[in-house]
């Protein structure tokens, strides 16, 4: 049974910084590109980040880049997303996701596996 859990969400001043951490159990974590999305009250869900299974290849939304980082630790079997200068406009929830393949990456429906979510609230 494959596992995503979520964790370091919050609420944060504008101009803050959270990390949020998924760990994932019952799959071959350095098979999957990890990746992750978010979802605002009345608004579609939509991708942030992803990397490859190898971690050499990263890849952001452009309302993100400069301001998140992807990582992973294969050893961990964990993948975080570092967000920086943070605004009100990326409160959402977080969502982590597992990729068996990356073709498509920026579509929900292209996730093999889901974790909860994360709520993060920045204030202004």
């Amino acid at each position: 049974q494959v596992q995503l859990v979520e964790s370091g969400g919050g609420l944060v001043q504008a101009g803050g910084s959270l990390r949020l951490s998924c760990a994932a159990s019952g799959l071959t974590f350095s098979n999957y590109g990890m990746g992750w999305f978010r979802q605002a009250p009345g608004k579609e869900r939509e991708f942030v980040a992803a990397i490859t299974w190898s971690g050499v290849t990263t890849y952001y939304a452009d309302s993100v880049k400069g301001r998140f980082t992807i990582s992973r630790d294969d050893a961990k079997n964990t993948v975080s997303l570092q967000m920086d200068s943070l605004k009100p406009e990326h409160t959402a929830v977080y969502y982590c996701a597992a990729y068996h393949r990356l073709r498509g990456f920026t579509s929900p429906t292209s996730v093999s596996y889901w974790g909860q979510g994360t709520q993060v609230t920045v204030s202004s």
